[in-house]
């Protein structure tokens, strides 16, 4: 049981509201968040704003899904900066090409370290900025060399893609990862952040939707291990080989706009 001197599990600073099957709302600083879901690979998608600028950035975009993406864009009256990404995702295509496509305007952003293409990439303790709103880019590579979290410190939360998950963390056995490397970037970059901060995942597939860094420090069943437990246990997970990594990563290192299935490929030619 977490002792309430010791931690707090949220900050009275948030606005919470019941999520629904797709999306979820929160208002927070004059920031709008919306988090937005796939149901075929159990990824999110996050669309942050400035409430008062409208300037905005799409974090983790699904290709599928990217029309649904670009008219809540338009129905908010947004202005959409960036089609960021947290990693070059091996589950999915990235929406980041099709989106530029739909909305004039919009670059691509993804970590250097990532290999893949994009209009802008940004390296450890860069800052990406929307309207009034800022997210640090923090480098924590384990899953894949290029996978970073964004930190809101205003606002509180951190956006973890696949290096942290609600009770877990991102697979180690394939595309550069190294359990002992994503046991450093967790802890020192991560659970490094106040207690009340919020996470937001890259996926869920258990219909969770947040943790804290408070509940993740006490209930993670991996990360709450000494490194050697941890890096065994990453070692002996035994997972299924990733369905669409073959065509996800050709595509996923430029934008997603390559050696597409057919019917995303025809869809593409009438943009």
């Amino acid at each position: 049981m977490l002792s309430s001197a010791a931690v707090t599990l949220r900050s009275s600073r948030f606005a919470y509201f019941a999520p629904s099957a797709r999306t979820m709302s929160l208002h927070v600083q004059d920031m709008i968040f919306r988090q937005l879901f796939d149901r075929e690979t159990c990824t999110y998608t996050y669309l942050l704003a400035d409430a008062k600028t409208k300037d905005a950035v799409l974090v983790d975009p699904v290709i599928e899904l990217a029309e649904r993406d670009a008219n809540l864009v338009q129905e908010l009256g947004l202005n959409l900066k960036y089609a960021m990404n947290t990693h070059m995702h091996a589950d999915h295509i990235t929406g980041s090409g099709l989106l530029k496509k739909l909305i004039p305007g919009c670059q691509s952003l993804i970590a250097k370290a990532s290999g893949a293409m994009a209009d802008v990439h940004v390296e450890h303790g860069d800052k990406v900025s929307f309207g009034n709103q800022t997210l640090e880019v923090r480098s924590t590579p384990g899953h894949t060399n290029g996978c970073c979290t964004y930190v809101s410190h205003d606002g509180k939360f951190a956006l973890t893609g696949d290096a942290l998950l609600i009770r877990g963390c991102g697979r180690t056995d394939f595309q550069e990862g190294s359990a002992d490397t994503l046991y450093d970037s967790v802890h020192s970059q991560i659970l490094s952040l106040p207690n009340e901060f919020s996470l937001y995942p890259a996926h869920d597939y258990k219909g969770q939707t947040v943790t804290t860094v408070a509940e993740e420090k006490v209930y993670n069943p991996r990360l709450t291990k000494p490194r050697e437990t941890f890096v065994d246990i990453m070692n002996n997970l035994n997972l299924d080989y990733p369905k669409k990594i073959d065509v996800s990563l050709p595509a996923n290192k430029v934008c997603g706009l390559y050696n597409l299935p057919e019917d995303l490929a025809a869809k593409l030619k009438d943009q």
